[in-house]
């Protein structure tokens, strides 16, 4: 049968210490052993299914972890307390002094700031690159070179990677393929393309509340028990623990993300053909204008669509913040980062969620002031709040490109 991320979700069940229908959670950060040689034998990861201390795992963390890894048809998974917490662990359990990373270019700003502004202190280098372009992609590897590193939707300007060919790169050159999936869970299966190691910030689509923060790394056995290691692994000795608490409720929202994100997609798909019929400058990989529409067709699972972020150009910063701030007065919204929420949430990410990139590499990758990123809500009248939106695009005067004809 066909990969469906939501069935694998699905099919995991779980009886709680009393029979409950959710899983009892572990509230104890440290557990007890019958023998002393079973403390010993965990201590040296000679013994399965017994709890150390809630810093290496905790059950609550492995229910929560094994549904992620069942969503990404990896073998094994580790949440963590964020997602800069996922992604700093994996990169610094790969990466040691000398060694080199190639990264896409248009990135989340603190997984930017981390590889541009911190991991040199440790000697690791990153090279940014246009992630579209593959030859500039293997032009750029070298003998220090350990990782690619991407996201499948790209954050913010919504490029989508070649998850296959860069899969083929990093086997190629032995490299480890890390990506990013927060943007588009359920609907890009990186591991069942080529990925090593799949990570998400949970504290978006997948915990969908933005109540709480978490992230996840997804992969193999091995790489997440060196992860968890005591003596070398990075999960392990920098602490990026979850809460048990925490784990346990974004294990119940996991239960419905594929009745989320089928209608964030639905929400998005719809604004962004009206505003581009509209003659407003709107990128979304569902749209045909979009630069990889194909790419991303050829690898996403239809069934959850093409995700619920969107983009519109303003034409200036000015015109951005008076746009956000009335759709807010208008209650259409709120104007705040994050994404994945139940309401609409936009931002400018020039001087928000990527302010970390200096400006005139924010030009270079084609990120201008006026850029403003929605993240679409779970509108249920959503010709109703396009009406809205555009009544108050056009109190601002928002600038136009020419009209698409459909």
């Amino acid at each position: 049968m066909k990969f469906n991320p939501a069935d694998n979700i699905q099919d995991l069940q779980y009886f709680g210490e009393f029979g409950g229908v959710n899983p009892s959670i572990s509230d104890s950060s440290t557990y007890t052993f019958l023998a002393a040689k079973s403390m010993i034998d965990t201590f040296e990861g000679n013994l399965e299914g017994c709890y150390l201390y809630s810093r290496h795992t905790s059950p609550s963390n492995l229910y929560l972890g094994q549904a992620l890894a069942a969503m990404e048809g990896t073998e094994s998974a580790n949440v963590s307390a964020s997602g800069m917490g996922s992604i700093s662990s994996v990169i610094l359990q790969l990466c040691s002094q000398g060694d080199h990373i190639i990264s896409s270019r248009t990135i989340y700003g603190g997984t930017y700031a981390f590889l541009k502004n911190f991991t040199p202190k440790f000697g690791i280098s990153t090279s940014f690159v246009d992630i579209t372009d593959l030859a500039k992609v293997e032009a750029s590897i070298n003998e220090k070179t350990k990782i690619l590193y991407c996201e499948s939707v790209s954050n913010p300007l919504l490029e989508v990677a070649d998850i296959e060919e860069l899969g083929k790169l990093a086997k190629k050159y032995k490299l480890s393929l890390v990506v990013d999936n927060t943007f588009s869970p359920l609907q890009i299966s990186p591991a069942l393309l080529g990925a090593d190691i799949v990570i998400h910030s949970l504290t978006k689509f997948i915990n969908g509340t933005s109540d709480t923060v978490g992230g996840v790394i997804c992969a193999s056995n091995e790489f997440i028990d060196s992860l968890r290691n005591v003596n070398d692994g990075a999960s392990m000795l920098l602490g990026p623990v979850m809460d048990s608490l925490r784990s346990a409720s974004v294990l119940k929202n996991l239960r419905t993300l594929h009745i989320r994100m089928k209608k964030h997609s639905e929400n998005a798909l719809y604004l962004a053909k009206r505003f581009e019929e509209d003659g407003f400058k709107v990128m979304y990989p569902g749209l045909k204008s979009h630069p990889q529409h194909d790419l991303y067709n050829s690898i996403y699972n239809p069934e959850y669509g093409y995700g619920g972020l969107l983009t519109l150009d303003a034409g200036s910063l000015e015109k951005a913040d008076d746009l956000m701030e009335l759709m807010q007065e208008r209650n259409l919204g709120y104007l705040a980062v994050s994404l994945g929420f139940y309401k609409t949430l936009f931002n400018a990410p020039g001087t928000a969620t990527s302010s970390e990139i200096p400006e005139d590499e924010q030009k270079q990758m084609g990120l201008t002031d006026g850029l403003i990123r929605f993240s679409i809500g779970l509108d249920n009248h959503i010709e109703r709040t396009y009406t809205l939106m555009k009544e108050c695009m056009d109190q601002i005067n928002i600038q136009k490109v020419t009209p698409v004809r459909m």
